[in-house]
């Protein structure tokens, strides 16, 4: 069997006393969309951030077979790991080109920023009509894009999205989502975290179910989504005759 693209092994976060995360396993292998869902405060994006080195933890992180638990958030995303945080973080100053050429800081020099450009805006025309618009004017769904566009230009081999649905209209989720599920083309490995069960089971290859740190529940995502627990806690009644 192949190793995967990314792995956690029983991954640990605490705050103090209070164990966050226990010991957590998940895989995601190439151009697969895996995603964590579970109500807010299960520890979704606190297992995030420790996968990308922001917290503290104990267990195992290895992407591409080899052990990155050690490095530095810099090194992890020089080694092709990136993640769109909650907040989306953009210079709401700068224009959207200046903010994703600002994504483009770890690539090699030499490298052609423009070539990298060109990938995102054929992934998100509205970026390349916006090129030169302030990001701090943008809707929240466009503000998602260029979060997710800049997450791009370094090239990443595995992309981590910290609840890319949060705050925006059901249209423009849609929208979102439907992005995310293109990027598969590309031979990215996702890591979906969403609060927006149905959603993101929709979209995704592979599911674990988050409850008070831990995972309860696992496996192909539409299993996941036919499930009558993840329907009750989840999905909502009428999901049962769908």
């Amino acid at each position: 069997m192949s190793e995967p693209l990314f792995a956690l092994r029983d991954l640990s976060v605490a705050y103090g006393k209070i164990e966050a995360v226990r010991r957590v396993s998940l895989e995601i292998g190439v151009g697969r969309i895996v995603t964590v869902v579970g109500a807010n405060g299960a520890g979704k994006t606190t297992l995030l951030n420790a996968a990308m080195g922001i917290l503290p933890a104990q267990g195992e992180i290895r992407f591409q077979g080899r052990p990155v638990g050690g490095l530095s958030i810099e090194r992890r995303v020089a080694g092709g790991i990136a993640l769109v945080a909650e907040k989306r973080e953009l210079f709401t100053t700068l224009s959207v080109e200046d903010n994703l050429r600002l994504g483009a800081y770890t690539r090699p020099r030499g490298e052609r920023v423009a070539d990298a450009l060109e990938e995102v805006y054929a992934l998100f025309p509205r970026l390349k009509e916006r090129r030169r618009q302030m990001s701090g004017t943008m809707s929240g769904g466009e503000r998602q894009m260029l979060a997710m566009g800049r997450a791009l230009m370094a090239r990443p081999k595995l992309l981590m999205l910290d609840e890319p649905s949060l705050g925006l209209a059901p249209r423009i989720v849609k929208e979102i989502l439907r992005l995310v599920s293109d990027l598969r083309r590309t031979g990215v490995g996702i890591l979906l975290v969403e609060q927006n069960a149905r959603a993101a089971l929709r979209i995704a290859d592979y599911g674990y179910v988050m409850e008070t740190g831990a995972v309860t529940l696992q496996g192909p995502a539409e299993t996941l989504a036919r499930d009558p627990r993840v329907i009750e806690s989840y999905l909502g009644f009428s999901d049962r005759a769908a």
